[in-house]
């Protein structure tokens, strides 16, 4: 008998803004854009990617591409869709000690 298994997908664990802020937050302190990138898009697909879009003001295909992880959005659409996100990030910078 064959084991069964499912694909992993973190936007079904992702149900409130705060685990939904959580996640980002930890996935920005590494700094690796293509990450970030495919983070914003997993939030993006917990809320509705139809809604960010809309309230991106972009087409939803054009947010799944270059949210992807694979796609190099530029930095206005990574702002436009935190801004449809609403979820109050900061970032506090490193500093060396």
């Amino acid at each position: 008998m064959a084991t069964k298994t499912f694909a992993f997908d973190a936007a079904e664990l992702l149900d409130s803004p705060e685990a939904q802020a959580a996640y980002l937050s930890e996935i920005m302190e590494g700094g690796d854009p293509a990450e970030i990138a495919q983070a914003i898009g997993t939030v993006a697909r917990a809320r509705g990617m139809t809604a960010v879009a809309r309230e991106a003001g972009m087409g939803r295909e054009s947010l799944y591409k270059a949210l992807s992880g694979e796609g190099n959005p530029e930095f206005g659409t990574i702002m436009k869709v935190l801004g449809a996100l609403g979820l109050g990030l900061s970032v506090n910078p490193k500093h060396p000690d």
